[in-house]
């Protein structure tokens, strides 16, 4: 899921690696939404959110909305910077530090975090965190995939589903059909999981609030632990019938 890079990358790879990773971005949304009625998953509405505090000349409001989108790019910059690091040094844990630090950071945002209104030191550095854990997230995903899988928002995947859908009335030869099916079952399936997290995530978020987060960063483990395993497994099949 994590450890296979350019051309050695499938499509149940990125498929894996899709539904698992917006499920969390799923998950992190709605707690997001229910705890600080903002979005912590993206940062495409916080720039008119800026704009227009800086219309009402509440300028506080403003530098908060711009914090935003500032924290989720230094999660993609860390993200990345670890990644790169570790590549060269250490490239079996190029993408384990990253998603382990994710799953620390959600877990104290569960343990420490408090719903609260923007207007609340609180509320303002749990949205602070929960954004820089989507940048991270984000930025090693697009990393691992190459681009092709994006976990945290839905608008780009909107945007290339309608153009690949268009194209089945264009294309004929049957390999483009294929990867075009392909392409289109992958942007569903992380559709299908993030409205799969948001639901489910809602749901739970009623019953214990931030710690909703905990699942967020169970699913983490899972999957850290789920491609150790099969390393584990192939590295053993090697061995014996090598």
């Amino acid at each position: 899921m994590f450890r296979h890079q350019g051309k050695n990358r499938t499509f149940l790879h990125n498929l894996r690696l899709a539904t698992m990773l917006s499920l969390v971005a799923g998950i992190v949304n709605i707690t997001g939404v229910l705890a600080l009625k903002t979005l912590t998953t993206n940062v495409t509405g916080h720039f008119a959110f800026f704009a227009e505090e800086v219309m009402k000349h509440d300028y506080a409001a403003a530098i908060t909305f711009l914090l935003f989108t500032l924290f989720f790019l230094i999660g993609a910059f860390s993200s990345n910077f670890i990644a790169e690091l570790l590549t060269k040094k250490k490239p079996q844990l190029y993408h384990v530090v990253p998603i382990s630090l994710e799953i620390l950071i959600l877990i104290g945002i569960g343990i420490y975090g408090s719903p609260s209104d923007l207007s609340q030191t609180e509320g303002k550095l749990t949205a602070f965190f929960m954004l820089f854990a989507m940048g991270m997230q984000n930025s090693l995903v697009t990393k691992i995939s190459q681009s092709t899988v994006r976990t945290t928002h839905l608008t780009g995947l909107f945007t290339d589903l309608g153009i690949e859908l268009s194209q089945l009335f264009f294309y004929r030869k049957p390999e483009e059909i294929k990867k075009l099916k392909t392409n289109i079952f992958l942007r569903f399936s992380i559709i299908t999981f993030f409205f799969i997290g948001c639901v489910g995530g809602g749901y739970v978020y009623q019953e214990i609030k931030l710690k909703t987060l905990f699942v967020a960063g169970l699913a983490l483990l899972i999957a850290l632990l789920y491609d150790y395993l099969r390393l584990q497994f192939h590295t053993f099949k090697r061995r014996t019938f090598h």
